[in-house]
């Protein structure tokens, strides 16, 4: 990867300072106007370049939030792969442009999401840790409906904060790191929850809680 996971962090964070909202659902037309967040790492580049394209537009707004949303979401996604890749049971997936494989564990290919804990699923955080397979099939029901969407292998990294920011741990790249690589200290591929989501193919998960108390 061409930036450091410290590089990655401190980028991240100058993004907290504005509310985290979208406005607007995830959506083809608006992913097509905002690509260039996948090729601008700097904060501060990408606000110019948002005031640059989206100014004179009636709902500024609407692109101002979505755009930094989807740029911090990216390379917060983008230092977890690293993190992943990085240990020395996983390999990066062969075609980086599969949008189904992240990489592979012991020879399994996966995906992974970071999510933060969905305000609608129906139990409090002490009762989803014990639900972790109906967390699970949650995540796969309510998943994105654009490019990322499947019923395949994934790992899920759920974000959970006391004060209810959980949005903001997406930036805390050192710390997931530390949850990450001790969740795959223990990896046994023969531990993951197995699903049946689509006829006769097996789905496997699992969640990697990352909460923070304070």
């Amino acid at each position: 990867m061409k930036y450091s996971l410290t590089e990655i962090e401190s980028e991240l964070k100058k993004r907290l300072v504005h509310p985290y909202k979208w406005g607007q659902k995830q959506n083809d037309t608006f992913d097509k106007q905002t690509n260039f967040i996948y090729h601008t790492f700097l904060f501060e580049e990408l606000l110019k370049e948002i005031d640059k394209k989206f100014r004179s537009e009636k709902y500024f707004d609407l692109y101002f939030n979505y755009t930094i949303n989807r740029w911090y979401n990216f390379w917060s996604a983008q230092a977890v792969e690293n993190i992943f890749c990085s240990l020395p049971n996983v390999k990066p997936a062969l075609d980086s442009k599969d949008r189904l494989v992240d990489f592979t564990i012991d020879g399994e290919s996966f995906d992974h999401k970071t999510s933060i804990y969905p305000k609608n699923f129906p139990y409090k955080i002490e009762e989803a840790i014990k639900k972790t397979d109906e967390l699970i099939k949650w995540l796969y029901k309510h998943q994105s409906q654009q490019h990322r969407k499947h019923l395949k292998n994934r790992l899920f990294i759920v974000l959970y904060s006391k004060d209810g920011e959980h949005w903001k741990l997406k930036s805390e790249i050192m710390w997931l790191k530390d949850r990450i690589e001790k969740y795959m200290q223990g990896f046994n591929p023969n531990y993951l929850l197995k699903f049946e989501f689509e006829k006769d193919k097996e789905t496997l998960s699992d969640v990697i809680w990352a909460i923070r108390d304070k």
